[in-house]
């Protein structure tokens, strides 16, 4: 949970200062090198459910964030799959 808060922090403090998109993106992988783009899709679930947070301008910019690596992310599993399966019909056929 510690680690979330720090990409959450860091998400919301480059979303305050101006960052849209891979700048923001960026930023938090600067501040959380360890913080992978499912973590920052947490976190950035966290900051849209947060009660506090109520700038619509910077709520979007998370939004957008989380949504362009969310799909990012999904497409990426969707190649993998494709190579697999692809795999798997050349094995069967050997």
């Amino acid at each position: 949970m510690k680690e979330k808060k720090r990409v959450y922090e860091a998400l919301v403090d480059g979303a305050m200062e101006g960052l849209t998109g891979d700048r923001l993106y960026d930023f938090v992988r600067a501040r959380c090198p360890k913080a992978s783009s499912k973590k920052i899709v947490r976190a950035s679930l966290l900051a849209l459910s947060d009660p506090h947070m109520k700038d619509r301008n910077i709520l979007d910019v998370i939004y957008a964030l989380a949504i362009k690596h969310r799909l990012d992310d999904a497409a990426l599993e969707d190649e993998q799959d494709d190579e697999e399966t692809a795999t798997d019909r050349e094995n069967l056929r050997a």
